[in-house]
């Protein structure tokens, strides 16, 4: 299976062939996919170099003139290093763009945290009117691409991830998913997470949700949920832990409520490592979810299966 980023060029520049106002900026990170797509139009896919301030300000500018911009690069070089770009030039000029990153909290451990970006969604909880795709299948990113691309001239971040769920769903861009109905409690998978939930909640009697659509945050699904499964909410994302707390609990501010916010903690683990190993050392293994989710929740036996 073709991961989300191999998805990303193809189905972007098909973009480029039928919209018009579409443009692509690069800074030098996944050039040599839109190499056909450059020849085709040269003046719609431009490469900034490594400077990712102007990545931002390039994209802002084409957004002034009427084009709708598709700006990448990986998370960190996308989010927090021109984060006063995306204030500025986006927020305070009031014109929109998307935002695709590559890479997300830390698909690339070789590389060091300077190529890790696990408080990228946070960050830009920071700011208003953004929308944020979070994806967890190809297929499920090449459709949340085309309705960023679709989107007037909103401002939205799309996450993808070489992580990736064995199948994908239906989504459309706004709801949450259900995905398992139970009685004692809810769990919002977010985008990738789903797979490894889904094995920590078996033969659990646990409400899944299933979210690629993080904000706006889905507070009507939320609810509708906790009718049925209590109001023991767990949010499981594939970024920093607890960034989602917040939505879910605006969402039950009128009910009593628990929420648990899983995901990537905030202390440096200063190990390369593999994806495999930094995702288990952050908990979100499906046994270590397990144990946490049925202990939250008081749910069942906490082993979850192989």
């Amino acid at each position: 299976m073709d991961t989300m980023r191999d998805r990303f060029a193809p189905v972007v520049s098909r973009l480029l062939d039928e919209d018009p106002r579409l443009a692509v900026v690069l800074a030098e990170i996944g050039r040599d996919g839109f190499t056909e797509a450059q020849l085709r139009h040269p003046d719609r896919v431009i490469n900034v170099g490594i400077r990712e301030q102007l990545l931002v300000g390039a994209g802002a500018g084409l957004a002034l003139t009427g084009m709708r911009p598709i700006v990448h690069t990986f998370a960190g070089f996308l989010v927090e290093r021109p984060f006063e770009q995306l204030k500025l030039d986006l927020g305070h000029q009031d014109v929109g763009a998307v935002l695709v990153s590559a890479a997300a909290s830390f698909d690339w451990p070789a590389g060091g945290f300077t190529h890790m970006a696990p408080g990228d969604v946070a960050l830009l909880d920071t700011l208003d009117g953004w929308t944020v795709h979070v994806p967890g299948h190809p297929d499920e990113a090449e459709t949340l691409l085309r309705h960023a691309v679709a989107a007037g001239d909103d401002k939205v971040y799309v996450r993808l991830s070489v992580q990736s769920n064995p199948e994908a769903l239906p989504v459309d861009g706004e709801r949450f998913l259900t995905v398992r109905e139970g009685r004692a409690g809810v769990v919002v998978a977010v985008g990738p997470m789903l797979d490894a939930v889904l094995a920590a909640t078996e033969g659990l009697d646990i409400t899944v949700l299933y979210a690629t659509t993080v904000r706006p945050f889905d507070a009507t699904a939320l609810r509708r949920a906790t009718r049925t499964a209590g109001t023991d909410v767990v949010l499981v994302e594939p970024y920093l832990a607890g960034t989602s707390t917040p939505a879910a609990n605006d969402a039950l501010a009128d009910v009593p409520h628990r929420v648990l916010g899983l995901g990537v903690g905030r202390a440096e683990l200063r190990r390369y490592g593999t994806l495999t190993e930094h995702l288990t050392a952050h908990g979100l293994d499906a046994r270590t979810l397990r144990e946490r989710i049925a202990g939250f929740t008081g749910n069942g036996p906490t082993t979850a299966r192989g």
